[in-house]
């Protein structure tokens, strides 16, 4: 008979079972989950990863879920040259919606992180997969994409804000029509460890259905 171990939600668990599970488990990545924080772009300094830094966290922000492999997303990156270019037309751009000289001066500022990845929403027509799931994907890459440049040991922000606006992104970011910039991505060298913010209450959020 095999033996049994006690599961958390009754019923027992195959002790077989219990051993596969936790030769799986990985503490350190569950850690780093559980106490992972943003770094807002003005606690951001130079220097930008390197290009193949760069490229090796585009391609673990690339490991999302994605329903047919439509890869339904692009990478538009902003380096300090096209964002001190970009700058002064994004504060254009705030000022021609009407926005005081602090919020002129909030969209200019913007721009000021070492490297930013604009991540594009590109849906692709499929029978099968609704636009709204493959929007949800590209979400997932704006996550994936923070998370990998904090594990990498650098600070890291998902914002969007005026430049990732339909009219802004098209104008200048060569977002097409059909797109949409679903986040803004800024990353550099990390000052100190921001404070945590309160956190949700998960039972309060949480329905079981049995």
């Amino acid at each position: 008979m095999a033996c049994l171990a006690p599961a958390r939600q009754g019923g027992y668990l195959d002790a077989n079972q219990s051993e596969v599970r936790m030769e799986y488990t990985d503490p350190a990545t569950l850690s780093f989950l559980r106490n992972r924080r943003s770094h807002p772009p003005r606690m951001l300094s130079g220097p930008a990863p390197s290009h193949d830094e760069l490229m090796a966290l585009l391609e673990l922000a690339a490991r999302v879920p994605d329903h047919g492999k439509l890869e339904p997303w692009r990478f538009v990156v902003l380096e300090r040259a096209a964002l001190d270019r970009l700058a002064p037309l994004l504060a254009a751009h705030a000022a021609a919606q009407g926005g005081d000289e602090a919020a002129v001066e909030k969209a200019r500022s913007a721009f000021d992180s070492p490297v930013i990845v604009a991540v594009v929403s590109a849906p692709v027509e499929s029978p099968k997969v609704p636009q709204w799931e493959q929007f949800l994907s590209s979400g997932a890459v704006c996550l994936e994409l923070v998370n990998a440049a904090l594990a990498s040991g650098y600070g890291a922000a998902w914002l969007t804000g005026p430049a990732a606006q339909a009219s802004f992104a098209h104008a200048h970011l060569g977002v097409a029509e059909g797109e949409q910039v679903v986040g803004l991505i800024h990353i550099g060298q990390r000052g100190a460890t921001p404070p945590d913010r309160p956190r949700p209450d998960i039972s309060s959020k949480t329905t079981f259905l049995k």
